[in-house]
């Protein structure tokens, strides 16, 4: 049943994006009865939340083309090209939308980014390995900074974003790594 609400919810999405999701429309697609997904999920908050645990325990697709700058392009180009695909990009979408309305859709986003950054930060471990990037480097900001001007451009700036744009972003997060600016910073005490 929980399988068949999330891809119902997926599909829903992906074809009427967050503004026209509801939890009747899941209820009829997946074939499990609307007071069923009430009470499990409770509104479409609830059936995005769960719907993002699925989409964050799948394999993301690490580059590895032997560099560091090819292998941060390629992380920003995955973003990047998630939100222009016509079928992942209104889900990818609707799942922002729901957690700037929702704590419990903004926790399951956050982890969500938590197990993608994670999973991308190999490509800076493997850098540093490779004497490519000093030791001392954060792996996972190296990440955030290098998606972040693309999510800026798509959910603030409300602007498209190229390939060109990813491989910038990407590019300027190599060269604050290089230059010490993303080093890991230690724990304050107290």
């Amino acid at each position: 049943m929980r399988d068949a609400v999330r891809r119902a919810t997926l599909a829903e999405l992906a074809e009427h994006g967050f503004r026209g999701l509801t939890v009747e429309n899941v209820a009829e697609r997946s074939g499990v009865h609307k007071t069923t997904v009430y009470r499990r999920w409770g509104s479409v908050e609830g059936l995005i939340s769960d719907a993002l645990e699925l989409a964050g325990a799948e394999p993301w697709p690490i580059p590895d083309t032997g560099t560091i700058e090819g292998d941060l392009r390629g992380v920003a180009r995955l973003v990047q090209n998630g939100f222009a695909d016509p079928e992942l990009g209104p889900v990818s979408s609707a799942f922002v939308a729901a957690a700037m309305q929702n704590p419990d859709a903004a926790r399951a986003l956050h982890d969500f980014f938590e197990s993608r950054h994670e999973q991308s930060s190999r490509v800076v471990r493997r850098a540093v390995e490779r004497g490519e990037l000093p030791d001392t480097v954060d792996v996972l900001e190296v990440i955030r900074v290098a998606v972040a001007p693309i999510y800026y451009r798509l959910f603030v700036a409300h602007e498209p974003v190229t390939r060109a744009d990813a491989d910038r972003a990407a590019d300027a997060a190599l060269a604050a790594a290089r230059a010490g600016v993303l080093a890991a910073r230690a724990e304050p005490h107290g």
